[in-house]
């Protein structure tokens, strides 16, 4: 059995091809409808809308949305590795 990942310029695949990075890019108008804070309208606050709506529906349990929750965090990883590349180049 053999496992490719699929690489491009703009879009890498990540675990297994169940999300993609970067994701989409959320608007201010979505932000701002979804009321998250300055801190978060970062790369991945799309993925943190949906998110914050699945843990408003399910009052807070740490046993639901885990995997809008591993999406967010993968995303918040990969952004914390994109900063560190950045200040190993400088």
């Amino acid at each position: 059995l053999r496992v490719e990942s699929r690489v491009s310029k703009n879009h890498r695949t990540i675990m297994g091809g169940h999300s993609h990075y970067p994701p989409k890019q959320a608007s201010q108008e979505d932000m701002s409808a979804a009321k998250l804070d300055i801190a978060y309208r970062d790369t991945c606050a799309s993925l943190l809308i949906p998110l914050n709506k699945c843990r408003y529906k399910t009052a807070y349990t740490p046993w639901n949305c885990g995997h809008e929750r591993h999406e967010y965090e993968k995303c918040q990883y990969m952004e914390f590795q994109k900063r560190v590349q950045i200040l190993k180049e400088n």
